[in-house]
């Protein structure tokens, strides 16, 4: 969800664009290229995400966007996150 959110917000964008949008968090949230390049591509591979290679300003790489299935699953897991936050909190609340 996280990374689909952040194609969202910030349109096409390099590997590296990505690991830097982790700054939206203020660092809370911890991407590195264990884990968000293998997302990338697994995205891909569902075809909730499409690359293209390109050269933007003066950065060059595979450009990752994001497709109208890849809209819907975000707000389906969007949903689903607004529905369990509740449930999430109320067990953290007792003891």
């Amino acid at each position: 969800m996280l990374v689909l959110k952040t194609l969202d917000s910030h349109g096409p964008c390099t590997f590296r664009d990505c690991l830097a949008h982790q700054q939206v968090s203020e660092d809370l949230l911890q991407l590195n290229q264990g884990t968000l390049y293998p997302a990338l591509l697994r995205l891909e591979a569902t075809r909730l995400v499409t690359s293209k290679w390109g050269v933007r300003r003066t950065t060059a790489g595979e450009y990752y966007s994001l497709v109208r299935a890849g809209r819907r699953q975000l707000e389906e897991e969007a949903e689903n996150w607004g529905r369990i936050r509740p449930m999430i909190n109320r067990v953290l609340r007792t003891s």
